[in-house]
């Protein structure tokens, strides 16, 4: 019998916006999986509710946001149900991680990049050679070990976007949320971005959820697309078929 690894299982998500004017549905009953190591491509117009989706995953929707239904399942555990000690303790960086949209300009400016990745792994009590660890993540993403002594404004915009996938990867997470990776670079650094994520899913057999306005963009790293409109995931399928022959009025438009 076949045993179905289903890393990421979202069902009948509800996330509404709570404003003096009425509630806005942002998310509006989403549900998709990503089985073994896919990736799925979540793709929208700006305000199709994808960014919340996205934080919704990572428990990380702000007020007046309020995530009303659903289950979102991460190894086989509704992270809904669990305590934020829990979560923070257990999920949040070791099983599911996430680079927001433009992570580049969170990056500390008045800390050391090895100061900033070594915080990430003191606040999870991670043990061993933090200096050697921190080496390694850079690595990962393609960086020489001196950038770990370099200050966020020494570094160009594709190096600090390398530095935020890092530190979302120190903890080897089983599935990844990078929301709008490459906003504010270069076509040539946006390659080399999209490059790393497809090298890094590969070695690392890791999921990723890819957040962008640009399907192009994510045809080659992800295994099936979902496009968002209003709220909603109008429609969903593998990459090859949704590029060929696209189904849905607002996707082939």
């Amino acid at each position: 019998m076949r045993i179905i690894d289903t890393r990421l299982k979202v069902e009948n998500l509800r996330v509404y916006y709570f404003t003096s004017r009425g509630k806005v549905k942002a998310v509006d009953d989403i549900s998709f999986e990503i089985i073994g190591n896919e990736s799925i491509g979540i793709v929208g117009e700006s305000a199709s509710g994808k960014s919340t989706l996205g934080a919704a995953i990572i428990r990380s929707v702000n007020p007046p946001g309020r995530i009303v239904q659903g289950k979102i399942i991460v190894n086989g555990k509704n992270v809904l149900e669990l305590t934020d000690s829990y979560f923070n303790r257990e999920m949040r960086w070791k099983k599911i991680a996430v680079v927001f949209q433009g992570a580049m300009n969170s990056l500390d400016p008045v800390y050391r990049i090895s100061d900033q990745l070594q915080e990430i792994m003191q606040e999870h009590k991670i043990k061993g050679d933090f200096e050697q660890l921190i080496y390694q993540a850079l690595k990962d993403v393609g960086l020489d070990k001196s950038v770990a002594n370099r200050y966020p404004h020494e570094l160009s915009g594709g190096m600090k976007q390398r530095v935020v996938i890092a530190m979302a990867l120190l903890l080897e997470p089983l599935i990844l949320i990078a929301d709008e990776p490459t906003t504010a670079l270069d076509v040539l650094v946006q390659a080399q971005i999209m490059n790393l994520l497809k090298k890094l899913k590969a070695e690392k057999n890791m999921n990723i959820v890819m957040i962008t306005h640009d399907i192009s963009l994510i045809s080659e790293i992800a295994d099936k697309i979902g496009i968002m409109y209003a709220g909603q995931i109008v429609e969903l399928s593998s990459s090859s078929e949704l590029l060929i022959n696209p189904k849905h009025p607002y996707t082939q438009a």
